[in-house]
């Protein structure tokens, strides 16, 4: 084979690879470049700026409408959100705030500490909540299982006791309607035309003796004098409408209406209208005010000192966990009672508070300079606080023990755990 034959077979494709070079590499630079339109005078250079640049605004738009319309929808965004709130994730982002405010205590000081999950938690509670509130709130199916159960289970069984109905009847004989009250709603009722027109009805409606009485003496007389004693006699017309009150039993008629109020006795009907109606309002109310009266409760917490005191019952409820092991019979209810003077210390309730006090004591010397470091006396004065008052306070406090030691039962064979034994 001769050069000119090779050549014929060889040529095309590298003239045409070399051109297609070339080519590819002017389109690719004629897309994104130049990115400023270049003028020569008035007249626009061709071809500038690039295709991209030019028509980027368009782009964007076709971009942000195909994103919009395919893939963050309300149905998507609703099915997100759904996925996002179901209790197990809820439960484990919580879980994860709490042991990354657990670690950080660990890392830093304590106080430092608080001011991270304060901020967590005021973020949360005074800008994530509002927004999600006032999402789920426009959901037909909103806490409609939880209101359902409220009003069937306390407000449709609620039903005054004995002792409350008498005194929400005292104080409506003595507060809404005392006789002062009544003296003035009955003078402003018998204005001179309702007067006249309970005489005319009187006329009119009455027969036989009340018929004579009504037209030989008239009614309209009797409740002029009525309004006049009422008017001038203030104090005497108090005193007959307090007796009347008395002797017409208003209190105890009113205990027992109270006492007989409930909403079984309505129709079934009604009580759904009720329900429903209860229903739409809480979420209204949610919907319209529920972001406001979240942000108002953030802003009023002081959320470091909570977050001060989550902190502080986690490392509590350690420490009454860890004092289960060694058979103590205390819960995190009977230290927060102790601390709150509820209830009186006891023998189980002191060594939980012990080991409480010996962890801050051990954390409060490794994080200040001045403090013991991780080390063998740090770990007997722990132990001293542990055992002080407790017992086993009679046992070499602040000492490494020198004979073999057991968790649970009365000797090393029935023991739950047996450690290693003295060297």
């Amino acid at each position: 084979m001769d050069l000119s034959t090779l050549w014929l077979f060889v040529g095309p494709p590298v003239v045409g690879g070399v051109i297609g070079y070339f080519t590819n590499d002017i389109a690719i630079k004629m897309l994104f470049r130049p990115y400023r339109a270049v003028y020569i005078g008035r007249r626009r250079v061709p071809f500038t700026p690039g295709l991209i640049p030019r028509n980027q605004e368009r782009l964007a738009k076709r971009i942000s409408d195909t994103i919009m319309g395919s893939l963050l929808t309300p149905e998507e965004l609703q099915n997100l959100a759904r996925r996002l709130l179901q209790p197990e994730r809820v439960q484990a982002a919580i879980l994860w705030l709490l042991r990354l405010s657990i670690e950080q205590l660990q890392e830093s000081k304590e106080q430092k500490t608080a001011k991270i999950l304060g901020g967590i938690l005021r973020d949360l509670f005074g800008q994530s909540l509002p927004r999600l509130l006032k999402v789920l709130a426009r959901q037909e199916e909103f806490l409609e299982d939880q209101l359902n159960h409220i009003f069937d289970q306390v407000i449709l069984e609620f039903q005054l006791s004995e002792e409350q109905a008498e005194k929400l009847s005292q104080w409506l004989v003595e507060v809404v309607i005392p006789p002062d009250v009544l003296r003035q709603t009955l003078v402003d009722f018998l204005t001179d035309r309702n007067i006249q027109v309970i005489d005319e009805g009187f006329r009119e409606k009455t027969s036989g003796t009340y018929w004579v009485v009504a037209n030989l003496f008239g009614v309209r007389n009797t409740l002029t004098r009525l309004r006049t004693f009422c008017l001038d006699e203030k104090e005497n017309s108090n005193t007959v409408l307090a007796e009347l009150t008395f002797s017409l039993g208003v209190k105890q008629r009113f205990k027992e209406w109270l006492r007989n109020l409930s909403l079984q006795n309505l129709p079934v009907s009604t009580v759904r209208q009720l329900r429903k109606t209860m229903r739409d309002s809480v979420r209204h109310y949610l919907q319209e005010r529920g972001s406001e009266v979240l942000q108002g409760l953030s802003e009023s917490v002081d959320w470091e000192n909570v977050a001060s005191i989550v902190l502080n019952r986690l490392q509590n409820s350690e420490a009454v966990i860890s004092s289960q092991i060694e058979g103590t019979q205390s819960t995190l209810l009977d230290l927060l009672d102790v601390e709150n003077d509820i209830i009186e210390n006891n023998h189980d309730v002191e060594e939980v508070t012990n080991y409480v006090r010996a962890h801050d004591y051990a954390f409060q010397q490794i994080t200040t300079q001045r403090g013991l470091p991780v080390s063998l006396r740090l770990i007997k004065q722990a132990h001293k606080i542990l055992m002080e008052g407790v017992r086993g306070q009679s046992k070499s406090p602040g000492e490494f023990r020198k004979s073999q030691n057991w968790v649970g039962g009365v000797r090393p064979s029935k023991a739950i755990f047996v450690p290693p034994p003295v060297k």
